[in-house]
């Protein structure tokens, strides 16, 4: 058992640490050293608040700890690369789901009841609070999980009136604040019971209103409703530091959403409550032209004839494992004398920073890794790009067409090189389920087939005399 001084100190190191950790994530220089700060801040965490004064029932604790532990091990073992992002968005569910279920165990406490004048009333705001944004968190995050895994459509759910709908529930919670504060025992529950139900379809028909082309900033604002749940978790609890973890993790995600909607040209409000899916009032432009498509050997020509090559992962990369042997392209080329790059578009894959963890998984080197808006200015003088398994982010509907769903999406614009060459298994569409006119350019060739086994055919080719 440890004093209420020791405690204290304790978590304002852990606070120290996890604000070191966030400072680490925020170059992929500095990434490893920032998650062990925060892997050793949070042992100091849990270690500090299990043997706090007051804390009783230390083997039931513990035991619940490994049990969780031993499942996360096991999940996060089990799961790939390409279903992080569905990982991500299931884990923020469990965040929202504790935050409701510490509200209710808060207002069951009998402390609670035993509460009077101010203290009563801030103590059930807080409680009010806490689980309206983590019911909201938990059913949104459930329906981001089935969107990025496929069980749910991708396309936006909109139906007339939704916003209308969505703001009279959210004056009904409010209501119901006041009968929840003014309740005593059950009438208090029962508020608090309809409410709950309130916040969980609000969270449902939030993310369902929102297109699969703009799912990453959905997860990445996730992450900041969790952090506000884990915070009002924490006031309820009074715990200090979960209170300052939670508002780093909020205010960190959400500067994050800010960062990705103006680099996607979305509005920040619209993400919060569910807006920025919006189908166009047009039709959109029809896509014309002929496709054509080039062997493995013709596009290890054009790389040997090229100076400078540019590569565009996506999401296709990731599903079939094709860093490896790229970064083993890239390791030739840059031999040949060769300028060669990496475009990272800012929602590359189905998670902020997908494509910088993979590539960084194969060692490929921080140097040569751009961001859209560095690259953009140079593909006029690019010899070749070489786009792997990417769809919408090199769409140029983006900018042609007012009436695409992806219409003012900032892109990477690939057809603006000599020639391009699109890795693809077909000709199917992206993830926000429209046609890309890049693939009909007369300066771009298809490479139909996995991304890994074309690549792997390339660097054959290339090592030929």
């Amino acid at each position: 058992m440890i004093s209420s001084q020791l405690q204290l100190a304790s978590y304002l190191l852990a606070s120290i640490l996890f604000i070191l950790s966030l400072g680490g994530l925020s170059s992929q220089e500095s990434a490893r050293r920032g998650v062990w700060f925060g892997i050793i801040g949070m042992i100091i965490a849990v270690l500090s608040t299990i043997f706090g004064e007051g804390i009783e029932g230390h083997a039931y604790i513990i035991a619940a700890i490994v049990v969780g532990a031993l499942v996360g091990i096991l999940v996060a073992r089990k799961v790939e690369m390409t279903s992080m992002p569905q990982l991500v968005a299931i884990l923020h569910s469990f965040v929202g789901l504790a935050a409701v279920l510490v509200g209710y165990g808060s207002y069951l406490d009998p402390e609670t009841q035993s509460l009077i004048g101010a203290d009563r009333t801030i103590h059930l705001i807080e409680i009010f609070i806490g689980v309206f944004i983590g019911a909201i968190t938990f059913t949104g995050s459930i329906v981001a999980w089935g969107k990025l895994d496929g069980k749910i459509g991708s396309k936006p759910l909109l139906y007339p009136g939704r916003h209308l709908v969505n703001i009279s529930l959210v004056i009904g919670a409010i209501v119901l604040c006041y009968f929840f504060v003014q309740g005593i025992g059950n009438e208090g529950m029962y508020a608090l019971y309809l409410m709950t139900a309130i916040a969980l379809f609000i969270g449902v028909m939030l993310v369902m209103a929102i297109g699969g082309a703009d799912m990453p900033v959905v997860v990445s604002m996730l992450n900041s409703y969790s952090g506000w749940a884990a915070a009002a978790a924490g006031f309820m609890l009074g715990n200090d530091l979960l209170i300052v973890t939670g508002a780093l993790v909020g205010s960190s995600g959400a500067i994050l959403s800010i960062i990705m909607c103006e680099a996607m040209n979305r509005s920040f409000w619209s993400v919060i409550f569910g807006g920025f899916g919006a189908a166009p009032t047009g039709e959109a432009m029809e896509v014309t032209g002929d496709v054509t498509a080039a062997d493995h050997a013709e596009v290890a020509q054009m790389l040997k004839d090229a100076e400078s090559v540019v590569i565009v992962p996506g999401y296709g990369m990731a599903v079939a494992k094709a860093q490896y042997p790229i970064h083993a392209m890239v390791d030739h080329l840059l031999a040949e004398g060769k300028l060669v790059r990496f475009a990272i578009h800012p929602v590359a894959g189905r998670l902020p920073g997908h494509m910088n963890v993979l590539l960084a998984e194969a060692n490929v080197s921080y140097d040569i890794v751009q961001e859209m808006d560095e690259i953009n200015e140079d593909l006029p003088d690019t010899d070749i790009v070489l786009v792997i398994g990417a769809n919408d982010i090199v769409n140029p509907s983006a900018q042609d067409d007012p009436n695409s769903p992806i219409a003012g999406m900032p892109v990477i614009e690939a057809w603006q090189a000599k020639q391009v060459v699109v890795m693809k298994r077909s000709m199917a569409t992206g993830y926000a389920g429209v046609q890309n006119p890049l693939f009909f350019k007369e300066n771009t060739d298809m490479l139909y087939g996995d991304a890994r086994d074309s690549v792997l055919k390339i660097n054959d080719e290339l090592l030929r005399v």
